[in-house]
């Protein structure tokens, strides 16, 4: 009810102006935040123990029908993460470690959520406290970026922890996609932080396979997505090519890199496979903009200067007398593309 909640915003209140303060010295920084931890900790675990139906009194049954021992315990729980997050932070610190080398600490937290939320497991606090811990891992990734190989070993250990997460069945359509980008990104940023400039030579004998698992997977289930078969073999070598083709001041490589996207693209769309089509496209597009935006501005420059804006204002002119139509081309191919696997 009103007292309850009144009283939580309160003690957060408190809780938030006591930590800013302790910020000022370290011993009152650990003694702080670990009694915080304690406190949210024992909170959230009294008022689990409180919402059980053979425990609970008429006034508690009333209250949890409203929603407040829940968002008690929920926020008690994410109090309790956030103060070990600033308590990792503080260990850095007092190791002397620089940022991007105690992304590793944070992680750790991290760590704790995922094994708590599978201890937890379709508990109310369960979700919130696993989210508190993906916000600590993103702290850590954005602690390491200073530094290029720590940042690949950063996002790989995340990409553990996300397939760790993965494992749980009610979990697995979030964190399996995000396991895979992260262990993508990482062997990107591993490419990169090691100078690497003809990232296919690597990144080729991943895909291959991957390409070649994704064609047996949906043999067996044709229900598949294709985002699942086919998604990170592509993006594994499209991407860094693409990033490759980008600096590269020949044409020999962003004109294989544009046929190979311009046959993923045609297959796709042959196939009806989103994940060809999309990705496929995408670099195509991307391809086709860097190497044509030079004799673009070369046009541009050359055409009087009234020219670009009459154009730009003749096709709004147009875009507008025909909105209807346009928005019902934009709803199917909507449509059209959310049919494709």
């Amino acid at each position: 009810g009103a007292p309850g909640t009144a009283a939580l915003v309160c003690g957060l209140v408190g809780a938030v102006s006591t930590g800013l303060l302790s910020l000022a010295a370290q011993a009152a920084t650990y003694a702080v935040f670990a009694v915080l931890l304690l406190v949210f900790g024992a909170v959230a675990v009294l008022l689990d123990d409180t919402a059980t139906p053979a425990r609970e009194s008429p006034q508690a049954r009333v209250a949890r029908a409203a929603g407040t021992l829940r968002i008690a315990q929920s926020v008690s729980a994410c109090g309790a993460v956030l103060c070990a997050m600033v308590l990792a932070r503080a260990a850095g610190a007092s190791l002397g470690l620089a940022g991007y080398r105690a992304a590793p600490l944070m992680l750790a937290v991290t760590l704790v959520t995922v094994l708590l939320g599978a201890r937890l497991r379709n508990r109310p606090s369960a979700l919130p406290v696993e989210l508190t811990g993906a916000t600590a891992a993103a702290v850590a990734v954005v602690m390491a970026v200073p530094d290029r190989p720590f940042l690949a070993l950063v996002l790989a250990l995340s990409g553990v922890l996300a397939a760790g997460t993965a494992v749980r069945a009610e979990r697995r359509p979030v964190a399996g996609y995000l396991a895979v980008a992260l262990f993508v990104l990482a062997t990107w940023v591993r490419l990169s932080a090691s100078g690497v400039s003809d990232p296919e030579a690597y990144t080729l004998p991943v895909t291959v396979p991957a390409l070649v698992v994704g064609v047996l997977r949906r043999r067996r289930d044709p229900e598949a997505s294709s985002w699942t078969a086919y998604g990170a073999g592509l993006t594994v070598t499209l991407v860094p090519s693409l990033f490759a083709a980008w600096l590269d001041p020949h044409w020999l490589r962003p004109l294989l890199l544009g046929a190979a996207a311009l046959v993923i693209t045609l297959a796709g769309a042959r196939l009806r496979l989103q994940a060809l089509l999309l990705v496929g496209g995408a670099v195509l597009g991307l391809d086709a903009v860097h190497e044509l935006a030079p004799y673009v501005v070369q046009v541009v420059g050359a055409l009087p200067r009234w020219l670009p804006p009459a154009v730009a204002g003749l096709l709004l002119l147009v875009v507008g007398a025909t909105y209807e139509q346009r928005l019902r081309d934009a709803r199917r191919l909507k449509q059209s593309l959310g049919r494709m696997r």
